[in-house]
This record gives structure tokens, sequence and C-alpha cells, in this order.
């Protein structure tokens, strides 16, 4: 089935570590590009590589997402899709994204604490439980889940094959 005229948005994967954002996004980057679309991947581990000086605090994560969801914005604006993978943990930055945004899907991988804990393959909850990581969103840190997304992805009995059909039906519908 062709993609043929899907608009463009930005497509906001935002959830826990290890719900499955990252996994989906790649798969739904790799699909538009396939299909010919215009469209850049900014993954939040990719992004801090560049800025490894970017902070865990509330303000410094703030301000990582606004930064990034500016040049989303931009891209967005000349006809490019962008799949964006952030935790994101705060309603305000991705609000503020929201808004800079002439359009903009949010994506929240709403996969449950426990099974993101049951499947971090990197140590991390379990290094953030024993308190060897501050500001550990979920753990010492809060999620503020999205209110009204514009798509609800729970991974915990899905493949990440059917998450990526998820999206691809709902850019389908209001294209």
């Amino acid at each position: 089935m062709s993609e043929a005229n899907l608009k463009p948005t930005v497509l906001w994967f935002t959830g826990l570590s290890g719900s499955g954002k990252s996994t989906i996004s790649e798969k739904v980057y790799a699909r538009l590009k396939n299909e010919g679309y215009e469209v850049e991947h900014l993954d939040g581990d990719a992004v801090r590589e560049v800025f490894p000086s970017t902070g865990f605090s509330k303000e410094e994560r703030d301000d990582h997402v606004k930064k990034v969801g500016f040049i989303a914005s931009l891209l967005q604006k000349h006809g490019v899709f962008v799949v964006a993978s952030f935790i994101s943990p705060y309603r305000d930055a991705r609000d503020f994204v929201r808004q800079r945004c002439q359009d903009f899907t949010e994506v929240y991988i709403s996969t449950p604490l426990e099974v993101c804990e049951a499947r971090d393959v990197k140590g991390l909850y379990e290094k953030a439980r024993a308190g060897e990581i501050d500001n550990f969103t979920g753990i010492s840190d809060p999620y503020e889940p999205p209110e009204d997304p514009e798509l609800d992805i729970d991974t915990t009995d899905i493949t990440p094959e059917e998450g990526v059909q998820m999206v691809f039906d709902y850019l389908q519908g209001r294209s």
C-alpha cells in the first residue's frame, strides 16, 4: 500500500525510557524514507551525543526539548516530516513545541513503568532505584503523561510493527 499523499507533521514520540519510543520511531522514519518522503529523525540519545553537556534537571530538560522542538518546527514548515523521540517528561515543554509547529502529532508511548523496567537492557532503572542516577524519569523525577495525545500506543502486548502500523493508520486517516 502506498502512503502517497501523507501530510508532513512533527511526530513527537514521548514516554518513559524503555517504552518503545525509539524502536517505533526508527521504523516510522525508515518507512517514510522508503516511501520517498523528506524526513528527519531526531532522537534523544543521538542529540545528547552532539550536546553532551545537556543536563537532566527540569530546567535543562525543558530547555533541551524546546531547542529541539524549534528545529523540528523549522523542518516541518519546509515540508519535512520530523520524527522526534524524546522522553520529554513535562507537559509545558511539549506544549511549547506543539505551539511552535504548524502541524504537530503527539504520540504517547504509554507503556507502564513496570513493563519498561522489565525491558531495561541498559540497567538504568536498577541504577536509578539504587540512587546511582539522579533525576531519572519515572523513579526520582516525574513523568507528566499527555492529556490528549493524537495517538496513545501501549507496547506491552504489541509488536513494534503493529505500533508503526498504528502511526501510519493515523497519518492516512488525516491526509
